[in-house]
């Protein structure tokens, strides 16, 4: 249920419809909006005497939100939100955002000169795992804390934000304090323990879609990070699993304006991990942004043949360069913007 305040409503008539709400033991989210204050009520409606709310000053209107996701829904925020990341990163609005770098830090020196091309691209976030969870027990696990410290110096030295996954509630404090964008993994979106305790976090979370998932699914799964009273949440398309083996996954482009029409949420596209093959990876970043996503997310690395993770989806520096001056242009005549190359 959502409470829509009269537009001239008092900070004190808002605080005495919250007031009662608690006394009825729900949860009170407030969204302050360009023209009206709305408030996200989150629990047994029945409860609550909806009949003298709706009586209240300052009330303009009750309204039962018809989906079972409350504060991912656009009913509850009818205005597109924009999640800051780091210092200088918006995502959502009228910017595209570019995350890029290697699908793990493997050594400084690679992650050095992944970093200089993503900030001399034009791209605003490294992204690099430290933590890597993959199908098999045998492959590169990832260099822990240490690819964390590699990832922030990297990023500090150029004026980039860092996005990396965290993969347990043990593991959080330490991603957090090196990262400044916390992503949850396809194998993580219905960890409900960890969603749960990354909406206690003061930073941004990206969420990626299950590998199998509804975007209804998905949008429950932000829910649960919403309603501990983390705002910032990033959803990422990165392909599901169909019949189709052509490709690793089946890239959803669809999901964009489908997630636009129905929550407030930005969304961007990885398809790195959504083709699985270096070939198809440019034309579905720019289907992407085409099709209105706040963002890419795109894996690089000096030299894809020798990467120890996900190297045949990678692509090379110059491929990537040549990628986001094509993706500008898509970007700005659909009347948006790409960071310009350095």
């Amino acid at each position: 249920m959502i409470i829509v305040c009269e537009a001239k409503a008092t900070e004190a008539q808002i605080n005495a419809v919250q007031q009662k709400i608690r006394e009825a033991g729900l949860d009170v989210h407030r969204s302050d909006g360009v023209e009206h204050t709305i408030i996200g009520v989150v629990g047994d409606r029945n409860r609550l005497d909806i009949a003298a709310v709706s009586m209240m000053p300052g009330i303009r209107d009750v309204v039962m939100v018809s989906t079972p996701y409350k504060l991912a829904s656009r009913e509850f925020h009818p205005e597109d939100s924009i999640v800051r990341v780091g210092e200088i990163s918006l995502v959502g609005g009228r910017e595209v955002t570019v995350m890029a770098g290697p699908c793990a830090v493997e050594n400084e020196e690679q992650i050095e000169a992944s970093a200089e091309m993503v900030a001399s691209a034009g791209a605003q976030l490294l992204r690099g795992g430290a933590f890597k969870p993959r199908s098999s027990p045998y492959s590169y696990q990832g260099l822990g804390i240490e690819g964390l410290k590699l990832l922030r110096k990297a990023a500090d030295k150029r004026g980039l934000s860092v996005v990396t996954e965290v993969m347990s509630i043990e593991q959080i404090d330490a991603v957090a304090q090196y990262a400044d964008l916390l992503q949850v993994g396809a194998r993580n979106m219905q960890n409900y323990p960890l969603l749960t305790a990354l909406g206690q976090v003061n930073k941004p979370i990206l969420l990626k879609r299950g590998m199998s998932a509804t975007i209804q699914e998905w949008l429950m799964s932000a829910e649960y990070i919403l309603t501990e009273g983390n705002p910032d949440v990033i959803l990422c398309e990165r392909g599901i699993r169909t019949f189709e083996n052509a490709t690793r996954n089946t890239l959803d482009i669809s999901a964009v304006p489908v997630i636009k029409h129905l929550s407030h949420l930005p969304i961007i596209v990885d398809p790195s991990h959504g083709v699985g093959t270096r070939r198809f990876v440019a034309p579905m970043a720019r289907a992407a942004v085409a099709a209105g996503a706040d963002g890419i997310m795109v894996e690089i690395h000096p030299n894809p043949d020798k990467a120890l993770s996900d190297g045949p989806q990678s692509l090379t520096f110059e491929e990537f360069g040549l990628l986001m001056n094509r993706c500008r242009i898509i970007a700005t005549t659909i009347g948006r913007r790409l960071g310009k190359a350095k």
